[in-house]
């Protein structure tokens, strides 16, 4: 049946279950959402009304909340006269319809019913549930922005994928994206840089053509409401104290005056590491407590991720300011001081009913008090956390960074660091084998992140995403082997006819032949790095 992810179990009997036009819906209590979803994606591309309908009648679709269920696991069952979609909540129930969305065909992808369609289900019994609860993948719209129909297009590939995280990187030194009314000109002057480097930031190449755009508050509330329809949980990014030159060009006290004239400082138009990071100061911390103040009532998630990585302590040490702070705190050096700085607004989160998550430098001069921890410097970090007690997201550079380059043949796009097949990241296992099953329990769950100073466009996105997105996607829910014994072969075969369903919404991944000739970037350098990468 060619299911991605591949469910827990599965059973196939003789027959089909067609859907004819009187096939309606009844929608027990939890589930209104997923029949609501059900009409206008499912409606729209049969042409079917799927009107409710009650349980005694033929040609129904019941949907049901099932106590005695974990609450992302479903079962669905087609009948010969109906079909059961049954969850423990009403999550379950949605992924359960979204398996019964993939039974139906590439055609249900669509958007409007090609003629002479027939619609039929194969007789089946299918119990399924995830293996970890946070399956997530992170999209940077700082560096090149993604509009909202972008950022929407995307939820409803992440739902398809029965991914449940939307971590949003709003801000960086390229860029500053959601709208903070108290702050203005975050947006008016953060949020537009002149001009942009194209390529890897050793390329000569540049697009002299203004970049930027931001979100409005309303946008965002559209986002968060439109990915809880799919039972996604979008985790805001505003990163501190470090990739902050958006922010700090748009107000300059907030960085290091006694060191550098901020005000000569413009929106970043170049990648890596920035050295103008945020100045330790008092004014520091209220003006991002009332930046965070605006991102809790847009957001209402557990968890808030304030970034925390790739903070240069050069400034600090320079500036006499950041020194007398570190001696008024009793620290040793820049490193504890930084370790303050993200404590501060953990216990500011913590004090508001929600959680900090931070990239693995937090752990450095000492892990924040209640912190959970992003490992993406490969598997150390998140090791570190969990024997510390802390929870941690498994998101490795070298393993499920998906804008590393996908092969080492010429013709692929600006090629970014290690290679990372197809294969390599089916292999991928988020839970490091040295963590006792104690520690292992702080794993979350796991991460694929898509940073884009490479990809300028939603093209780009869909062809560094797609389709290893789709093989990340079954080693977070689906309960698989070991590494080298995953069935790499069946993966393909299955996958063969997701590249249909990927068809039918749009999606410009790479083929397995590789790239076409549109999709290529020549003469545009990258960085690649030989050889595998460390597994650590």
């Amino acid at each position: 049946m060619d299911l991605i992810p591949l469910p827990h179990r599965t059973e196939r009997a003789e027959g089909f279950y067609e859907l004819g036009d009187g096939f309606g819906i009844e929608a027990g209590p939890g589930t209104e959402g997923t029949a609501r979803w059900l009409r206008a994606t499912l409606g729209a591309a049969t042409g079917l009304a799927l009107p409710p309908k009650r349980g005694d009648e033929y040609d129904v679709l019941h949907l049901s909340v099932r106590p005695g269920l974990n609450a992302e696991e479903y079962r669905l069952v087609v009948a010969p006269h109906g079909v059961h979609v049954q969850g423990g909540s009403s999550a379950g129930v949605f992924w359960g319809a979204q398996t019964m969305l993939q039974l139906l065909g590439p055609d249900a992808f669509r958007r409007a019913p090609l003629p002479g369609r027939t619609w039929r289900l194969p007789l089946t019994e299918i119990r399924d549930s995830p293996r970890f609860r946070w399956r997530g993948v992170m999209l940077d719209v700082a560096r090149h922005f993604m509009p909202k129909d972008g950022v929407l297009r995307y939820l409803d590939l992440l739902a398809a994928h029965k991914l449940n995280v939307f971590h949003f990187h709003l801000t960086d030194d390229q860029g500053w994206r959601v709208e903070i009314r108290k702050y203005p000109r975050l947006t008016e002057v953060g949020s537009w840089r002149a001009r942009t480097k194209f390529g890897h930031r050793a390329s000569p190449l540049w697009e002299e053509k203004p970049h930027g755009g931001h979100y409005t508050q309303d946008d965002i509330r559209e986002i968060v409401a439109y990915a809880a329809e799919r039972h996604i949980t979008v985790v805001p990014e505003i990163d501190v104290p470090g990739h902050s030159q958006a922010a700090i060009a748009a107000y300059p006290e907030l960085g290091n005056t006694d060191v550098v004239d901020t005000t000569a400082l413009s929106v970043w138009d170049t990648w890596g590491i920035n050295p103008n990071v945020l100045a330790p100061t008092d004014n520091t911390l209220r003006f991002y407590e009332g930046v965070f103040e605006e991102v809790l009532e847009l957001f209402p998630s557990e968890f808030i991720h304030v970034g925390g990585d790739e903070c240069p302590k050069d400034q600090w040490r320079q500036s006499p300011a950041a020194q007398e702070r570190i001696r008024e705190l009793g620290l040793k050096d820049e490193d504890e001081l930084q370790a303050w700085f993200i404590g501060h607004f953990d216990s500011w989160l913590t004090a508001r009913g929600r959680r900090l998550i931070g990239w693995d430098e937090i752990l450095e001069g000492g892990l924040a008090k209640g912190a959970a921890v992003s490992s993406w410097r490969g598997y150390a970090g998140g090791v570190a956390a969990a024997r510390a007690g802390h929870d941690v997201v498994m998101c490795p550079e070298q393993q499920v960074y998906l804008d590393h380059r996908q092969d080492a043949g010429a013709d692929e796009p600006v090629p970014i660091g290690f290679v990372r097949t197809l294969e390599d990241v089916y292999r991928f296992e988020p839970v490091p084998a040295e963590l006792t099953p104690d520690e292992a329990r702080h794993v979350l769950g796991t991460q694929a992140n898509l940073w884009t100073e490479v990809m300028e466009d939603r093209a780009r996105v869909d062809y560094q995403a797609f389709p290893r997105l789709a093989a990340f996607a079954e080693v977070a829910w689906s309960g698989l082997p070991a590494p080298t014994e995953r069935d790499f072969a069946g993966f393909e075969r299955r996958l063969a006819a997701h590249y249909g369903r990927l068809d039918a919404l749009g999606v410009a991944y790479r083929p397995p032949t590789g790239p076409r000739p549109w999709q290529r970037r020549p003469e545009v350098p990258g960085r690649p790095i030989d050889g595998p990468p460390p597994n650590r």
